[in-house]
């Protein structure tokens, strides 16, 4: 299965479209489109409440295996060059850049904006994304027009993601939840996707970060029960010995994971995050779906303590939150700050 990211501007149809490549299903501050009409099954995952809200966008982009980037012709906004500095900073691999709305210019035009958007994303993980037009004004004569070529590279790239994800299938199970509620006569269900290994039904597993064991009751991939599946799927799983008011999204079902609300982190700041760090700045932190405001404590730069560290510069940032959160050592943090025009500011790794 891929599950897809669509991200951009309010206004650049990435609703429209995700409508028309999949049926709609779960809708909060996300919202999810399931297509199972082909032997390879994609989720694409509609950031519904960004740019308002970061957490629909990072929620979004923690879904899925890969991205498609709308923009329209218009010209780029400070939103898409958010985007694009969300999906550098994630090293997001997989995607494809979406010029929407395709009626509205000229094919010169589309052209001149193709060469435009290679030098903006050069040096960035997008510089080598295929850039496709198309035309996603439902009510045109020409509705969709372009549709099949982006599908025919999600088809491609989907290939590709669906080797890595098998490769996976051994490693033990890791689940995150972005939606759960409780159903008369079942009991909790929680929503969410297999980032890696295997779950099966009866399997007892763990809940992070209140690190408490739960017993799998069933599974369901595509509103289809199954004894088990890999990573990837998208699940909907039923589970005994838990409580609602004891779940958040972005809670982790897995084997065993890592739990602090205090850390130590390498970070790599974004070239465009103009005012950097300072000592004592309170930043917005992401763990996957998890999120907590962290105060930086402490700052230090090639073995020296400092008050500050800049744009592009790589450093060692003590930080201190409110809440406990649930991580594996090679998970990529993102870290935010309200100050910047582009909110998205650095990555860590806990060190």
């Amino acid at each position: 299965m891929t599950n897809i990211a669509i991200i951009g501007d309010e206004k650049s149809g990435r609703t429209s479209l995700a409508s028309k490549l999949g049926k709609k299903g779960t809708d909060s501050d996300i919202t999810l489109f399931d297509d199972d009409r082909h032997e390879q099954k994609y989720v694409y995952v509609d950031a519904k409440s960004y740019p308002k809200s970061m957490k629909s966008i990072v929620a979004a982009l923690n879904l899925a295996d890969m991205a498609v980037l709308c923009v329209t012709p218009n010209g780029l906004t400070q939103t898409v060059g958010e985007c694009i500095v969300a999906l550098d900073l994630l090293q997001f691999k997989h995607g494809v850049i979406v010029i929407t709305k395709s009626d509205t210019s000229y094919a010169l035009e589309i052209d001149a904006f193709k060469e435009k958007l290679k030098k903006i994303t050069a040096g960035t993980v997008l510089e080598n994304w295929e850039i496709v037009s198309l035309n996603t004004n439902k009510d045109a004569p020409n509705a969709f027009e372009g549709i099949d070529g982006l599908k025919d590279r999600i088809h491609k790239i989907g290939a590709e993601i669906a080797a890595g994800q098998k490769a996976k299938d051994s490693l033990p199970p890791r689940v995150v939840i972005d939606h759960f509620f409780n159903v008369t006569g079942i009991g909790i269900v929680i929503l969410g996707k297999v980032l890696q290994g295997t779950i099966h039904t009866h399997d007892k597993i763990g809940l992070y970060p209140v690190d408490k064991k739960v017993d799998i009751r069933s599974i369901q991939t595509h509103d289809i029960d199954v004894k088990e599946t890999g990573t990837g799927s998208r699940v909907g799983v039923s589970l005994k010995g838990l409580l609602e008011r004891e779940l958040e999204r972005g809670f982790l079902l897995s084997g065993g994971e890592l739990i602090a609300s205090e850390f130590e982190m390498e970070c790599t700041l974004s070239k465009f995050a103009k005012n950097g760090i300072k000592s004592d700045d309170v930043l917005h932190m992401f763990a996957g779906l998890q999120s907590d405001p962290v105060r930086v404590k402490k700052i230090t730069v090639g073995g020296a303590e400092k008050e500050k560290i800049n744009a592009g510069e790589t450093g060692i940032l003590k930080l201190e939150g409110n809440k406990k959160i649930a991580y594996s050592k090679d998970d990529l943090f993102l870290f935010a700050s309200l100050e910047e025009n582009q909110r998205f500011t650095a990555t860590g790794k806990v060190v």
